[in-house]
């Protein structure tokens, strides 16, 4: 990968272009489990209700890297917030509670290689880099995706594909960001408002008019 964006630069930057620049093509959706129905409900709870972290899985330095690092992957842009806003950290710290030793231990230690990594390059952990350092440092461990060797790359392969899915399974990401108007993850079922004559906000159901 030669392409380089300046994230400090106003206006430079969006999610789609960063997306691009790491390689959204490559599928990675087989190397973590799907989340239970229980952790889809805490997931929505903590959108809904935008509570403090109460952490199952990760340390709260873990949270505060992995909370930089997947935002950093899906940036606010003019469309919609990003994935600190979507709360992406904490659908990673509720998978992970769910799953076995072998797939934390593979988070802990990609955590550190990432630290590790960016303290070689830049002297610093990751959540101290700068916004230009970011990009930088983000295209050099994307550039191998296909086929990554070191374990930072590999790193960057499971945390982008948890990314993108705990993204992608928020509110932000269904409705703001894909402005999807249909179904949608509900804790309750209320019921379709077009009985009543109006266009439902919930499916996306639109009213009939009234036979004469």
């Amino acid at each position: 990968m030669s392409e380089t964006i300046d994230m400090a630069a106003p206006g430079a930057m969006s999610r789609r272009s960063m997306l691009k620049a790491i390689g959204t093509g490559v599928s990675t959706m087989a190397l973590l489990p799907l989340i239970s129905e229980e952790g889809a409900l805490a997931f929505e709870a903590i959108q809904r209700t935008n509570a403090a972290p109460k952490l199952k899985a990760l340390t709260a330095a873990q949270y505060a890297t992995v909370d930089a690092f997947t935002d950093a992957i899906i940036p606010t842009d003019a469309v919609s917030p990003g994935a600190r806003a979507a709360r992406v950290a904490d659908y990673i710290d509720l998978l992970l509670s769910e799953s076995d030793a072998p797939l934390r231990n593979t988070w802990t230690q990609g955590l550190a290689a990432l630290d590790e990594a960016a303290a070689a390059r830049f002297k610093v952990p990751f959540v101290k880099l700068t916004p230009a350092q970011v990009t930088e440092f983000l295209t050099e461990i994307s550039a191998n995706e296909a086929q990554p060797k070191t374990p930072v790359e590999q790193f960057f392969k499971v945390t982008k594909d948890a990314t993108i899915r705990g993204y992608y399974t928020s509110e932000i990401g269904i409705h703001k960001d894909l402005q999807y108007k249909g179904n949608q993850y509900l804790p309750e079922f209320i019921g379709c408002h077009t009985e009543d004559g109006k266009d439902c906000p919930h499916c996306g159901q639109k009213a009939q008019p009234k036979a004469e």
